[in-house]
């Protein structure tokens, strides 16, 4: 066989190869889908002091999420964000609690822009990097929208998200 021969097969194989197991690795990946509103139980802020409205803020985010199958969890968000009035840039973890005990934790990053009229929306993904009970070793990725609802002197702040999970377990 001819050396161009012999790569032009080797390179099929390789074509083939991928996208069996493409195939596979796509079949085995799970969604669930949830919607989550979560209120800040901690808000520290310093100020950066090169302008107006920049700061440094670490916050402990508690609410609940509801997936698509009708289960809610507990969700608590500690976020640590660079803020300033055209938006921020954050980063943080994201732990589902279920009824059962099973948690799902999320490491995120997240960037949010300001509208016209100072509210913030934002799009965020994230790794699953762990989970306990039904989720042991639960692998993949988050991706989010959502909007922030800043704090007044009467409420807390909010944060709504639209997530979607795409993970994999191991097989038992």
């Amino acid at each position: 066989m001819t050396p161009k021969k012999s790569m032009c097969v080797l390179f099929g194989i390789l074509v083939m190869s991928a996208w069996v197991l493409g195939s596979v690795i796509l079949a085995g990946a799970e969604t669930m889908k949830c919607k989550s509103i979560a209120t800040v139980t901690k808000d520290e802020t310093i100020s950066v002091s090169d302008e107006e409205g920049h700061f440094l803020r670490l916050r402990i985010m508690e609410g609940l999420a509801f997936f698509e199958n009708g289960e809610i969890a507990k969700v608590r968000l500690h976020v640590l964000s660079d803020a300033m009035k055209k938006g921020s840039q954050a980063i943080g973890y994201i732990i589902y609690t279920f009824d059962d005990g099973s948690t799902i934790v999320n490491r995120y990053q997240r960037l949010s822009v300001a509208d016209q009229s100072g509210n913030f929306s934002h799009k965020t993904t994230s790794e699953i990097i762990k989970g306990t009970g039904r989720f042991e070793g639960i692998k993949g990725t988050t991706s989010s929208t959502g909007k922030d609802f800043p704090a007044t002197k009467e409420e807390a702040g909010r944060a709504f998200n639209d997530s979607t999970l795409t993970y994999t377990l191991p097989t038992k």
